[in-house]
This record gives C-alpha cells, sequence and structure tokens, in this order.
C-alpha cells in the first residue's frame, strides 16, 4: 500500500510539473500576431522623440540651476552695492545689477514653462 501511494504522487508529480513549466512559458516571438522589437518605424520614431524629449527635459534642468545660480551671485553683489551706498548717492552698479537680475529672472521664467 505504501508503494502505491508512493508511486501514484511520483506519477502525479510528473504529470504535473511538465504541464505547469508549459503554462509559465511566454509564447514564442515567431507568432504572426507579436511583433519583432523595434521593426515597426512608428515605434522607433516614438522611442526617439521620447529620447530627445527627456535630453531636452535634462538640458533644461541643468539651464535652470545653472542660471538661478547666476541670479543668487548676482543679488548678492547687488545686495553689497546697496550696502555701500547711502541715502544721497545710488551707484550705476546698483541700477545695472538690478536690470541684470530683471532679464536673467524673466529668462529663468520662461525656462521653467517649459516648451510649449
Amino acid at each position: 500500500m505504501r508503494f502505491t501511494l508512493c508511486f501514484l504522487a511520483t506519477l502525479f508529480l510528473a504529470l504535473c510539473i511538465p504541464a505547469r513549466a508549459q503554462q509559465s512559458m511566454p509564447p514564442p516571438l515567431s507568432q504572426p500576431n507579436m511583433k519583432e522589437p523595434m521593426t515597426d518605424p512608428d515605434e522607433a520614431r516614438a522611442r526617439i522623440t521620447h529620447d530627445m524629449e527627456k535630453k531636452a527635459a535634462k538640458e533644461r534642468v541643468a539651464a535652470l540651476k545653472n542660471d538661478t545660480d547666476k541670479l543668487l551671485k548676482l543679488s548678492i553683489e547687488l545686495k553689497s552695492y546697496v550696502d555701500k551706498s547711502d541715502e544721497n548717492v545710488l551707484s550705476v552698479n546698483v541700477v545695472k545689477k538690478a536690470e541684470e537680475i530683471e532679464k536673467l529672472a524673466k529668462s529663468v521664467k520662461e525656462k521653467m514653462k517649459g516648451p510649449n
């Protein structure tokens, strides 16, 4: 009886395991309804476009970081010029620095909006 039970269990496992292995395997790529990777021109174009957009976004963020660093530097310089001036004297450097900051701030604002 023990031998029969072990034999039946082994037979059951032998029949079930290959069936499960076949179920979990993905279908082969050569089926007619499956597209070969990157053979579709639209897919390739979409991927290239996506990669270009991703690269442009990274470049835009890098430019924003660079410009905000410049804004900080200019603001510190402007503060220094203002601290050196008094109520009777307004330095030309203060006006120039303020205009430079304004121009750069507008540029940063436009970059933050992104491409439209």
